[in-house]
């Protein structure tokens, strides 16, 4: 097993973690800045890893323990005393906004490092604007521009769930231009 340490990526780190996990049979979705690292060729820089799981934290902590994570407690955050970044877990069901996204829309992505279990592109942008809209959070806005200059979304499906969500399309439009879209 590969060691995690100071100069451990957060791609790395991120495939290292699915790994431990699908090993102990745990089912996570990495999601929200994490995912944005990835799909920005790492122009946004995050601190931790969110990853969407349903599995109980003391299950999550076996798993990931032999990494040389530990919980702090009374949460459902692991930091490593070597690794620049923590982890987390978030509880499921993995959803943007109010929108539940079935398990079997997300993707594996290949790294250099080994699979990682990750939201879809598109996902990720919807991530990004829940957290724009639901905590007018400047930053997440410009996190999904990030994303959708970079890989391919699907800008229906993102009028769709702003749509179910109650939010203007001008927000989509909005992303779209800053995005150069327009």
């Amino acid at each position: 097993m590969r060691r995690v340490n100071e100069g451990t990526s957060l791609g790395e780190l991120a495939a290292l973690v699915c790994e431990a996990l699908e090993r102990a049979g745990i089912r996570a979705t990495l999601s929200g800045g994490g995912a944005v690292v990835l799909y920005s060729d790492n122009e946004y820089e995050s601190s931790d890893l969110d990853f969407i799981t349903s599995e109980r934290t003391a299950v999550i902590a076996e798993a990931i323990e032999p990494l040389g994570f530990h919980r702090t407690p009374g949460s459902r955050q692991f930091e490593h005393p070597e690794a620049r970044y923590y982890v987390e877990f978030p509880p499921g069901p993995l959803a943007f906004g109010e929108t539940v996204v079935p398990e079997s829309s997300v993707l594996t992505l290949q790294t250099e490092f080994g699979p990682v279990r990750v939201i879809t592109p598109t996902q990720s942008v919807m991530d990004r604007l829940a957290a724009y809209v639901h905590w007018n959070d400047n930053q997440a806005l410009d996190q999904a521009v990030m994303v959708a200059r970079r890989q391919r979304v699907d800008w229906s499906e993102l009028y769709e769930w702003a749509r179910r969500e109650g939010a203007d399309a001008v927000l989509i439009d909005r992303l779209r231009s800053k995005a150069g879209f327009d």
